[in-house]
């Protein structure tokens, strides 16, 4: 097969050539829009999943729809270690241009110029002289700040003033803003709670602007921890990995574009290797594309192609993240690995999690002692907490790459 003709994509938020199973959230997603457009209430929207299972790829597909209808529409990445000001103020600048681009002589030019000069007063409330260098940031905005509009400093108050603003201006121009966040676990308590109550205000006033977020499986923790009332104030969609029917289309549309095709052994083989995890999908139909001499591609050809593939998730998939754990956290990786395995059938739940009492035993530790492991594994996003007393990896067959290694 030539290489130069693989049509698949193993990359990290990289739209794979057929987004296959993802029917029923964009469409799903064009409802949400057409009923915001009418002034009809919605909700906004929340996707949680493990790592490789497309939820950038998902948010970027919605935010193309969003474009396509004529929405503003901006996206930011949460960090860990960064508020939520500087990016989503460039995020909001973005939207507010694909609002309104008709310049000063548009009729909404004020409005406008009035939204943008809110936005630049909220982005520049922290960066005085005093700042860091990094948090010196000019939005490039040339509309004059507004003085006395969410500029107060607390994120909170600020949040609820500038979403309205920009969420009137929408509604004025009779269109519609959705503002796209990943990674939305990592964002501070201060700003998820600020978040949230900008939500519930905007959704209480009718305004068509919505918050698209997608993050690991405790996101929804998160935001209930935050404010009681998010378990109303959004639509959680959970995205998991592929059926069986999915998993061979995200394989032969491709293939068939390129006048292959794989045979019913190969695409049973393929599933066995690949749990119908998107990512791991693209990277086993990288790697047997490239190893097959011919189509159709057969289960021989699955067999001789999957260390390669094995190899490639080993070193950037898995690895990437295993190294940034230190001995004892990689400690108490293995030792979740190893509890996950000799659970029964009847311990066993639906997203792996396994008990940290458990592990503890394991290690023959007290769960005390082995707090600051699972803490600083659950900040680097390697483990994930969705119940009190049981954790679980945040990538799929994690535990079966420790095994391996060991």
């Amino acid at each position: 097969m030539d290489p130069i003709q693989n049509p698949y994509a193993p990359g990290a938020g990289q739209r794979p050539p057929e987004l296959a199973g993802r029917d029923d959230q964009l469409r799903a997603f064009g409802i949400v829009l057409e009923r915001v457009s009418r002034g009809r209430p919605e909700r906004s929207l929340v996707l949680t999943g493990l790592r490789g299972v497309g939820k950038t790829v998902l948010l970027n597909a919605l935010r193309s729809d969003a474009v396509r209808r004529g929405w503003g529409t901006g996206k930011l990445e949460a960090r860990p270690d960064q508020g939520l000001r500087r990016p989503l103020s460039g995020a909001l600048h973005q939207a507010v241009r694909e609002l309104a681009p008709g310049g000063p002589e548009s009729a909404h030019a004020d409005s406008q110029q009035h939204v943008l000069g809110v936005l630049r007063s909220f982005a520049q409330r922290d960066a005085g002289a005093g700042a860091k260098l990094r948090d010196r940031w000019s939005p490039g905005i040339e509309a004059a700040p507004v003085r006395g509009r969410a500029d107060s400093g607390d994120i909170e108050i600020d949040l609820v003033e500038l979403l309205s603003d920009v969420g009137g201006l929408a509604a004025e121009l009779g269109r519609g803003v959705a503002v796209f966040i990943d990674e939305m676990q990592d964002l501070g308590p201060d700003d998820v709670s600020a978040l949230c109550a900008a939500c519930h205000e905007i959704s209480q006033a009718g305004l068509p602007l919505i918050v698209v977020g997608a993050g690991l499986p405790h996101l929804p923790a998160v935001l209930s921890a935050s404010k009681s009332y998010s378990e109303r104030l959004f639509s959680y969609q959970r995205i998991d990995r592929l059926g069986r029917e999915a998993a061979d289309l995200a394989l032969t549309a491709p293939a068939a574009e390129e006048g292959a095709a794989y045979r019913p052994d190969a695409l049973a083989a393929m599933y066995a290797a690949t749990g119908g995890y998107p990512y791991f999908i693209q990277a086993y139909g990288k790697a047997v594309w490239d190893r097959a001499p011919r189509s159709p591609i057969t289960a021989e050809d699955v067999a001789v192609a999957a260390p390669e593939a094995e190899e490639e998730l080993a070193v950037g998939f898995f690895g990437s993240r295993y190294e940034r754990a230190t001995p004892g956290e990689r400690e108490y990786l293995r030792a979740m690995g190893e509890v996950a395995l000799r659970l029964s059938e009847d311990e066993r739940d639906e997203i792996g999690s396994v008990p940290t009492a458990d592990v503890a035993a394991f290690l023959g530790r007290k769960p005390q002692s082995l707090s600051p492991a699972r803490d600083a594994l659950l900040k680097k996003g390697l483990i994930y907490s969705g119940e009190r007393g049981r954790i679980a990896f945040t990538v799929p067959h994690f535990g079966r790459y420790l095994r391996d290694q060991a």
